[in-house]
């Protein structure tokens, strides 16, 4: 039983169709459980919703995770942080009775990277993820194992200053590298979320 106590979380559920996923919708910074839930009926109408709030503080402003400065994460907290979301999926799956329906994240920007930092840690609990304006959360570390049955879309735009295509690149090939299937997606443009990045993560969870 975990820890976690899904009452004092502050978050959002809906329980959508039965035979349809639940998307874990995982907001940027300065958002709220409510910011992204609207992307859901784009991506799969019917498809349940939990949303959760970043529970880390910034000048008033909501994160998953702290960072030391812009673009410099405090990885040990990202790790941290990631156990208590995989803690969190695992004790919702209870309170609202999922039993074996596939929880997926989507996440933006810094919601991307907790997500994509618990299933690349904790990918029994979560293994699918669609990181829109991600990045490699764990900065020059390595902590990751066996992710084989993790699988992962990653849509960037190629000019972005807040999710570099350096940063990009080192989570495509480490994730890669320990069994992960990353699937990409390039757009003009910066940091954000486009038409296409929408249509692409559409696709890809077509495929799922």
């Amino acid at each position: 039983m975990s820890a976690v106590s899904v009452e004092s979380w502050p978050h959002l559920f809906t329980p959508g169709e039965a035979d349809a996923p639940v998307l874990l919708t995982l907001h940027g910074t300065g958002g709220n459980e409510q910011e992204i839930t609207g992307i859901v009926s784009h991506l799969w109408p019917g498809a349940g919703v939990l949303s959760p709030r970043g529970r880390v503080s910034e000048s008033g402003m909501n994160r998953w995770f702290r960072r030391l400065q812009e673009g410099v994460f405090d990885v040990d907290d990202v790790i941290q942080r990631a156990g208590e979301l995989a803690d969190f999926v695992t004790a919702a799956r209870e309170q609202y009775d999922l039993a074996d329906r596939r929880i997926i994240a989507v996440g933006f920007s810094n919601g991307a990277n907790i997500g994509l930092a618990t299933a690349l840690l904790h990918p029994e609990v979560l293994d699918r993820v669609v990181a829109f304006s991600g990045m490699f959360p764990f900065a020059d570390r390595d902590p990751i194992g066996d992710v084989s049955a993790v699988e992962v879309v990653l849509l960037n735009g190629v000019a972005d200053p807040m999710a570099p295509s350096a940063s990009v690149d080192r989570i495509e090939e480490v994730a890669a590298s320990h069994g992960a299937k990353v699937t990409r997606h390039t757009r003009p443009g910066g940091h954000g979320l486009a038409q296409s990045d929408i249509d692409a993560a559409r696709e890809w969870l077509a495929g799922r």
